[in-house]
């Protein structure tokens, strides 16, 4: 009679061990390293579940899991125009992570789309303010200036902005042709530049070597026979050379020098016997 009690007894509670080991299971939750968890106990917020094994009652409390790793938004392409009125088209990047699990979710209703929309609304903004020449040369520090704005409202929802990049701007097509134009002209003028500074270093180190030559005796000379040796170390060449008046002087003022006085000799006479 006892062992039909007890077979009643276990066959009743059967169900009821059966549930209460499928809540028991459904209560653990694993929190991995690079995740938050956020509690609720009747839809009010009770804390941060950290990494690990925790236990989430059904029915009574709720949660939900927030990644904390570098998350990265694509700002899509949108057309605006600089301050010089050049209409652009600009895309971005953007690299946060949710710093304060709690404001992410309390805050905010769905941050990826927030931190994009005020993104591009911020992006909007700044090259508004800049000229094409900057927008094109400046492209780090707008860059770094829009990080900044985005990063100090941002805040208020608990993420943090670690990188804001822009990834490529669009010109019309007859703005390219103009920059093209503007970068040959450029190039131009520094090739002119450097051509005329050239000239004027030979200009000055032919004077030097002009002076130096004047200046010393002879070295006129040797530079004339050098020069007379390098045209007619190729025999088939037929070359016409001007001789410098400094060298028609020279042997002008040697042959009008009087000539060296020697010694008269005699004629050895013998002597008769």
């Amino acid at each position: 009679m006892l062992d039909l009690i007890l077979g009643g007894l276990l066959v009743l509670a059967g169900p009821f061990v059966l549930l209460a080991l499928l809540i028991l299971l459904s209560s653990i939750k694993i929190v991995y390293e690079y995740e938050k968890g956020l509690k609720f106990k009747f839809g009010r917020f009770t804390g941060i579940l950290e990494p690990g094994i925790r236990f989430v009652w059904p029915v009574i409390n709720s949660w939900r899991r927030i990644d904390t790793r570098i998350n990265t938004i694509d700002i899509m392409p949108q057309s605006m125009i600089t301050k010089d009125n050049v209409p652009v088209s600009i895309d971005a990047v953007v690299y946060f992570r949710v710093e304060d699990p709690e404001k992410a979710v309390l805050n905010v209703e769905d941050y990826y789309y927030a931190i994009s929309k005020y993104a591009q609304t911020s992006l909007r903004n700044v090259v508004g303010e800049v000229e094409l020449d900057d927008l094109l040369s400046k492209r780090e520090a707008i860059a770094s200036e829009l990080r900044k704005i985005v990063d100090v409202k941002t805040d208020e929802w608990g993420l943090k902005v670690t990188i804001l990049e822009l990834q490529d701007i669009k010109l019309p097509e007859d703005m390219k042709r103009i920059i093209a134009r503007q970068a040959e002209a450029e190039r131009e003028k520094r090739s002119v530049i450097i051509k005329a500074e050239g000239e004027t270093i030979a200009a000055d180190n032919l004077v030097k070597a002009a002076t130096m030559l004047t200046s010393t005796p002879g070295a006129l000379h040797l530079r004339t026979l050098t020069s007379l040796d390098d045209i007619a170390s190729d025999q088939s060449n037929s070359v016409t050379f001007f001789v410098p008046v400094e060298l028609g002087k020279t042997f002008t003022e040697d042959l009008g020098k009087p000539m060296p006085k020697r010694p008269r000799k005699f004629p050895l006479v013998k002597p008769k016997l």
